[in-house]
């Protein structure tokens, strides 16, 4: 990739200052940028490096005054933290839909089809009947049963597993081992102490811009689907069961567990560790803290929980406070206690 002064100022809505014509061709942490990268400054902890860096163009807020002389082409923009990472954003784009074509040895069904400028790696196995779009680029490795939609600019990687039946939306993301479809865990206790396996027939939907981690594993339901909707974004080691709903544009922080028939809604935030028992709903706006449990429904939207039985921040805030403190409480008490007997004594 490389992009002038002008071109970026015009991609970032900003102002040059400086040599517009200036090329760069990587980027680069302000103290590590070299004559041809580009970086950015919107931490004042990090001012001292915009006198000495050796960025080609450095991108600034609009109410940057410098105190001494800038050698870099400045970028002025309203919010520098945001543009550079609209700029990482197109940079990752760029190079991880630079591939195309199809490696051997893989296996593609016959009555499956490829939109165009695709990828697909070598060792990967697509089944049949499968409708993969335009530009999605699949990495070596990969399984994907039959009867699977997936939509355009999609990338999946390497070693994925996405079982029959499973449709993905456009412009997703699915890291490296992670598994779409497997079984619910759904099992039946029999009379002689037994468990008889429930099938799982159901499938998983996904929307569009929904980011899933490594590792993450998503159950098909028992019957109907398991649904991610649109913009959600799902960390490392995630374990979402069968059946369950997640609205759009809730974020979950890695090794977070959610039980089956769970109805999360929109615009969420879980931290990592979190444990949701099943058949319960979640308010949208809520927020969770990292290794709470949720045993029972939210349904005031906008609530912040944390702890295990997971309760209201403030209070269980305090409650800490208070737990903190129980070792001089008991020894008050038991001075108490003594006085107490001191004066029955009497």
């Amino acid at each position: 990739m490389e992009l002038s002064a002008k071109q970026i100022a015009h991609l970032l809505n900003g102002v040059v200052e400086g040599d517009d014509s200036v090329k760069v061709n990587n980027l680069a942490k302000i103290q590590e940028a070299n004559s041809s990268s580009i970086s950015f400054l919107s931490n004042p902890k990090y001012e001292n490096y915009a006198y000495t860096t050796k960025a080609a163009v450095l991108i600034v807020n609009k109410t940057f005054t410098p105190k001494s002389k800038i050698n870099a082409t400045l970028v002025r923009v309203d919010d520098a933290y945001t543009s550079f990472s609209v700029l990482l954003e197109e940079y990752h784009k760029i190079i991880s839909f630079i591939k195309e074509g199809i490696e051997q040895p893989c296996f593609l069904s016959p009555d499956s089809s490829l939109g165009n400028r695709c990828y697909v790696g070598a060792f990967a196995y697509i089944g049949n009947k499968c409708i993969i779009g335009d530009n999605v680029k699949i990495y070596p490795h990969v399984y994907i049963g039959d009867n699977v939609t997936i939509g355009n600019n999609t990338i999946i990687y390497a070693g994925v597993k996405i079982y029959s039946n499973t449709q993905i939306g456009k412009h997703c993301t699915i890291q490296a081992g992670a598994v779409i479809g497997s079984d619910g865990f759904g099992f039946a206790p029999q009379p002689d102490g037994t468990y008889k396996s429930i099938p799982q027939i159901g499938n998983v939907v996904i929307g569009n811009h929904v980011d899933i981690g490594s590792n993450t594993v998503i159950d098909c339901a028992t019957m109907g689907s398991t649904i991610i909707h649109d913009g959600v974004k799902l960390d490392n080691l995630i374990q979402i069961a069968h059946n369950v709903e997640i609205g759009k544009n809730t974020v979950i922080a890695a090794q977070t567990g959610i039980s089956g028939s769970t109805s999360i809604g929109e615009n969420c935030m879980i931290a990592g560790q979190v444990g949701i028992v099943g058949h319960i709903s979640i308010a949208n706006n809520t927020k969770i803290g990292a290794q709470s449990g949720v045993s029972k429904s939210l349904t005031k939207p906008g609530m912040s929980l944390s702890g295990s039985p997971a309760y209201e921040l403030t209070a269980h805030l305090k409650s800490l406070t208070v737990f903190k403190k129980l070792p001089q409480l008991q020894k008050r008490i038991e001075e108490l206690e003594e006085k107490m007997l001191h004066l029955q004594s009497l």
